[in-house]
């Protein structure tokens, strides 16, 4: 059990690198962000069916009293996303993912009001140290309250997609959820879109870069990872894995410095607020492991 968690843990933290990618690929695809999310659950969309006709074994039905549950799921995933990479295009890549570990904190109050269980005071604790340690890193100033504020919403709307994805993979494949999501979260903008007249001639109007790059952002970081991450809520409870995100700016402006260059390059501020994270991550491994949480 405790072999099976670890790798659990270990994929999922892989998981976490491929999500601080999504950034980058934001911040280089010259489109809005939601052109960007509609693109990019359009063509997950059919890299799924694809998957689920040939390889797996067919699209399954969802029980109509969990049809409320997919169709929130996914316009929680769409408006998630959306907000996320409007925050990229405000702010950039940095103060985005820095706002990210605030999930953590707000999943440990969140967590047992959907589980019906009580608050444990080291997830608070350990979230905590966490939200502080991302915020060390970076240092908002009033010019992006805007920005930093969009980049929270994205934050708390991706915690209540993880909370509502908690229970419908209790009865679902991860591949099955992510289709449906997917193809819920394209109606929604579809419709969002077509009411406030964003069809228009730049929206079929692809540069090889943008095309490419948005395959990239359909296919590993969608249509695998969000499949991946879906299937790990079966052995990582909601907190766990937001507590694991928190490795996600960590990762993102790692990769940041590296593509875009000094704009990108971190202080001292970096270090200590990376080893206040890796300190809460570790710290919540090692706590669950020794067994004070059965239902990780």
């Amino acid at each position: 059990m405790k072999e099976n968690r670890l790798r659990s843990v270990i994929h999922f933290h892989f998981i976490v690198f491929i999500f601080g990618f999504t950034s980058i690929i934001g911040a280089l695809i010259s489109w809005d962000a939601v052109t960007i999310v509609w693109y990019r659950m359009i063509f997950a969309s059919i890299i799924l069916f694809i998957f689920m006709l040939f390889i797996s074994s067919g699209i399954t039905k969802i029980n109509s009293k969990r049809i409320p549950s997919l169709i929130l799921a996914g316009f929680l995933i769409a408006s998630h996303w959306i907000a996320f990479f409007k925050s990229v295009k405000i702010v950039g890549v940095s103060p985005t993912l820095a706002m990210l570990s605030t999930g953590a904190i707000i999943t440990a109050f969140l967590e047992p009001i959907f589980y019906k269980r009580k608050i444990l005071i080291y997830e608070i604790i350990f979230g905590s140290i966490a939200m502080v340690g991302t915020l060390v890193i970076f240092r908002s100033t009033p010019d992006d309250f805007f920005g930093m504020s969009i980049a929270l919403l994205a934050t708390i709307l991706g915690v209540f997609y993880t909370l509502i994805n908690g229970k419908l993979t209790k009865e679902y494949s991860a591949t099955i959820l992510n289709f449906y999501e997917m193809t819920i979260g394209v109606v929604f903008i579809s419709i969002y879109m077509f009411y406030f007249g964003e069809f228009n001639k730049f929206i079929f109007k692809f540069t090889v870069n943008d095309f490419l790059w948005i395959l990239i952002l359909s296919s590993v970081c969608t249509a695998y990872a969000i499949t991946k991450s879906i299937s790990l809520m079966k052995v990582l409870n909601p907190y766990s894995i937001m507590l694991i995100l928190n490795m996600e700016p960590i990762y993102g402006i790692i990769l940041a410095l590296v593509i875009f260059g000094e704009n990108e390059l971190m202080n001292l501020n970096f270090y200590l607020g990376l080893a206040l994270i890796m300190i809460a991550i570790l710290s919540n491994s090692i706590y669950k492991s020794r067994g004070s949480n059965s239902g990780v």
